[in-house]
């Protein structure tokens, strides 16, 4: 296996700094942002599957390789671009719905909104169900984490100093916002709980990994990733509660307006996000 690069004195300082400026710093405002474009995702694959029918699949590999043109994009930046870092979270939110819905669901009316009999061209769905699409996906994520540990490479994420680093931190995104997207649509639809329900009850794990950080025992880069799954289902929730008809408890704003308003919050916060970099270089 090949052993991964070992840097020491000011070319690894060197190195790292140039890294960490591809990553922003993990703060309230990061979160905020992540739950933002969760949210976004939700409602944005929402709307090219559903509403404009174009179908699971379809909408599944058009968003996948929006995925990989704007990850290609990120790995061949040399420092942090927030309109770009962001740009391939939303990207693997908006992928990660629409693989979530194809993994999990199947041709049944309750699937289909408007009185749509079909969605797009193509299998409609594998209607694997939550409980195993969610077991694979938790098994694909165990194997990256597992790859990623037999790499050497260390897990805390502001220290990436590889590229293959990098493919593995955007491979768990990936896989960690569809599960999220299995794991929020469970809550909202088959848990009993409804949209509100789910929305406190992951809101409440999160409550509990915020006070976890101040745990020595326990290794922030855990409690990182398990917000970064928890955060998706909260948004995905969020999500169906802003476009979901009002007889199964949602707003029913549609996932067109919904959309709107989410990509206006996104692209705010993304801006003052490049303001602050643009600041701090000056």
């Amino acid at each position: 296996m090949e052993q991964p690069e070992v840097l020491t004195g000011p070319a690894a300082q060197g190195r790292i700094t140039s890294v960490v400026k591809k990553l922003p710093e993990v703060t309230l405002a990061f979160w905020i942002m992540k739950i933002a474009a969760t949210t976004l995702g939700e409602t944005a694959g929402d709307l090219f599957a559903q509403t404009l029918k174009l179908g699971y699949f379809l909408t599944t590999i058009a968003l996948f390789l929006v995925f990989v043109a704007t990850l290609a994009a990120q790995l061949g930046s040399r420092r942090y671009h927030p309109f770009l870092y962001w740009t391939v979270i939303l990207s693997t939110s908006m992928a990660g719905t629409t693989m979530s819905d194809f993994m999990n669901r199947d041709a049944s009316a309750k699937y289909l909104s408007n009185g749509a009999t079909a969605l797009g061209w193509g299998p409609q769905g594998l209607g694997l169900g939550y409980p195993v699409g969610a077991a694979i996906l938790i098994s694909i994520l165990l194997v990256i984490f597992a790859v990623w540990k037999a790499s050497g490479m260390t897990f805390q994420i502001r220290e990436i100093v590889t590229l293959r680093g990098e493919a593995l931190f955007w491979s768990a995104i990936l896989v960690s916002n569809t599960l999220g997207t299995s794991m929020g649509d469970f809550l909202s639809d088959s848990s009993g709980l409804g949209y509100a329900g789910g929305a406190l009850l992951v809101s409440g794990a999160l409550a509990v990994l915020a006070v976890l950080m101040k745990v020595p025992a326990v290794p922030n880069v855990l409690l990182f990733w398990i917000a970064f799954v928890l955060t998706r289902p909260l948004g995905a929730t969020a999500g169906d509660f802003l476009t979901k008809p009002a007889a199964k408890g949602g707003l029913d704003l549609g996932t067109a307006g919904s959309s709107a308003v989410l990509l206006a919050v996104l692209l705010g916060f993304m801006a003052y996000a490049q303001f602050r970099e643009r600041r701090a270089a000056s």
